[in-house]
């Protein structure tokens, strides 16, 4: 696979998870505000609904990645995470190639084996067992690597196969567009994380954890003769901002009360003022997180992505 070399030191890089769960022109508004305040990048989710909300809007992502691309010049686009079992994984790979071209290069690859069985079966996909999904991972993401890198390359494997498949245009960025993994499985997730990855992005409850996960990614980075400073590490976060602490309870309160919110907020939020919320991000950076992807607990209002820009942003770049 790939290499890049992740440069460091290197200013934190600071991302918006945006809220999918309305219309397109309302992700438009949110993603070129983000653009205008200087985030490095927006990230969407390849889910069919609103979990806890199935009656809300909820755009494709694919879809709505190749129209950001084609609205925007400068913010990298990408997806937390597309879900491998959705997707015939050249056809993807395709696709991908095709958004990276009409974004100019500034598509961020996310992807995983997939989890939520019911919006499988909602959707008439089979639901196979986990090692099965992550072996089909572990297939989609060699075809995708060799779809963006190679003529016309062929690959037969237990699930899928190409032969003398032809991409062209490839991806603008060489050697391809960076491919994030999330998750936290030890056997069989980090090693896919070691061997295909640009990016480990942590599902991790707290700094324990993630000390603990970390450390087995790099083992398995050692076991396949790989520098664990071509990985970069990235971050989702809840956080729940305001320009006072009065501002602060609201939110708390308010954004509680979307089950979603309240079942995250009590094991992983970051709460407070802008000082606050600065210090307890740098925090994760001193962990070692190189990038955070930062969903905002009153979802995504444009008044807290730009009170964070003006705030926070400075402090942590």
């Amino acid at each position: 696979m790939c290499r890049r070399e992740v440069e460091s030191p290197n200013p934190m890089k600071l991302a918006l998870n945006l809220p999918q769960f309305m219309d397109y022109r309302s992700v438009l508004d949110r993603t070129l505000l983000a653009e205008r305040l200087g985030y490095h990048s927006v990230w969407l989710q390849d889910h069919m609904w609103q979990l806890r909300t199935p009656e809300f809007d909820h755009p494709e992502a694919i879809a709505t990645m190749a129209a950001l691309a084609a609205r925007t010049s400068r913010i990298r686009i990408g997806n937390l995470v597309l879900c491998n079992s959705y997707r015939n994984p050249a056809l993807l790979a395709k696709t991908l190639s095709t958004i990276d071209d009409i974004s100019g290069g500034r598509l961020e690859i996310g992807i995983g084996a997939g989890w939520f069985r019911r919006e499988y079966e909602a959707y008439g996909y089979e639901f196979p067992a986990t090692g099965v999904r992550l072996a089909q991972l572990e297939e989609a993401l060699q075809i995708i690597n060799l779809l963006f890198t190679e003529p016309s390359p062929s690959f037969h494997g237990r699930y899928y196969r190409i032969d003398r498949a032809y991409n062209f245009p490839k991806p603008m960025q060489k050697p391809r567009p960076p491919i994030t993994i999330g998750g936290k499985g030890e056997k069989v997730l980090l090693r896919l994380v070691a061997r295909y990855a640009d990016r480990w992005n942590a599902v991790v409850s707290g700094a324990e954890e993630f000390d603990h996960k970390l450390r087995v990614l790099k083992e398995h980075c050692a076991a396949l003769g790989r520098d664990p400073n071509t990985l970069e590490i990235s971050e989702q976060v809840l956080v729940f901002l305001g320009a006072a602490e009065s501002n602060v309870r609201r939110v708390w309160e308010q954004a509680g009360r979307h089950p979603l919110v309240a079942e995250m907020r009590e094991v992983s939020a970051i709460k407070g003022t802008p000082a606050a919320v600065a210090e307890q991000l740098r925090e994760h950076e001193r962990r070692g997180v190189q990038m955070l992807i930062l969903w905002f607990a009153d979802y995504g209002r444009p008044e807290t992505i730009d009170l964070f820009a003006r705030e926070v942003m400075p402090a942590l770049q």
